[in-house]
């Protein structure tokens, strides 16, 4: 239930926030376009907490094609930066392809967040060769960048959480036996991709199901469409408060890695779940002891 990659740990009521730097200009909520603009996220993110840096090249949607060579030109120089930046903060690359994921490890990512469920099954191998940290992910038997449409899921959370769970385990044994260290793998059931918002919110209310298992959990909701469905939004601006909300669900629930575009209001859901828990001591206590 815990993970150590690189000199970052986590486990249940004690995660880690994942900041995410977007160098796709076609991204649904926000984007670095520039390589100076993906750094100067990334500086912002890890003063706020940040211990892991999620650097992505391709919208997980439908958009126009992007090449692995495009990929490694967008992601490559801002992951080798970062990790000479930051020598204790793990670096993530996001990409479902191999060439991409091996491109990424040679400049210095510690991790491979493969989004798309091993549609490219070398990704797996490419962790193993690098000995870099791999992300499963549970997308429904989607081909990557599709969208969800009338899925074979059920609507109840007895229908939806067995399913996702035999899925990962499926990549996790995958990981496995391609040479992925045990305490490398992180488990994503990954709510929106392959999923409508009823079983999206049925992954989030059985997660305790996920988090009791044999790998560390990651939750990646931040501003998706489930969340504004939920509250009726229009739009991924206006659903920081209903991801919030949801993500000290996913604390509580035991989630490991929090990955998020907003890393400073994440760090307080989670230091409010921890410290209500009794984990840890209120920052500033002078309330009725003074």
């Amino acid at each position: 239930m815990t993970f150590r990659i690189r000199g970052v740990e986590a486990g249940p009521l004690q995660p880690v926030i994942m900041a995410v730097i977007n160098r796709s200009t076609d991204s649904f909520y926000t984007s670095a376009a520039t390589v100076d603009d993906a750094l100067c996220s990334a500086e912002e993110a890890v003063r706020e907490g940040a211990r892991i840096l999620d650097i992505g090249g391709v919208r997980a949607g439908r958009g126009p094609a992007v090449s692995a060579d495009e990929e490694i030109a967008l992601v490559a120089p801002v992951i080798s930066a970062l990790a000479k930046e930051y020598p204790d903060v793990l670096i993530s690359c996001d990409t479902y392809r191999a060439p991409v994921a091996r491109a990424a490890a040679e400049a210095g990512a510690g991790l491979i967040n493969d989004t798309w469920a091993g549609a490219d099954p070398d990704v797996a191998h490419a962790a193993a060769e690098a000995e870099v940290g791999l992300v499963c992910s549970h997308t429904g038997g989607l081909t990557p960048r599709t969208d969800a449409h009338r899925n074979r899921l059920g609507l109840s959370s007895a229908d939806v959480m067995p399913a996702v769970m035999a899925g990962l385990e499926r990549l996790r044994v995958r990981a496995l036996e391609a040479g992925v260290d045990e305490r490398a793998i992180i488990l994503d059931p990954t709510p929106d991709f392959g999923k409508n918002t009823y079983q999206s919110a049925a992954v989030m209310r059985d997660l305790g199901m996920l988090t009791a298992g044999e790998s560390a959990v990651m939750l990646a909701i931040s501003r998706k469409d489930f969340v504004g469905e939920l509250v009726g939004s229009q739009g991924p601006d206006d659903r920081l408060a209903a991801t919030i909300a949801a993500t000290a669900l996913a604390v509580d629930a035991g989630a490991a890695i929090i990955r998020t575009h907003d890393t400073a209001e994440t760090r307080q859901a989670i230091d409010v779940v921890v410290g209500i828990r009794g984990l840890k001591p209120p920052v500033s206590a002078q309330r009725g002891l003074r």
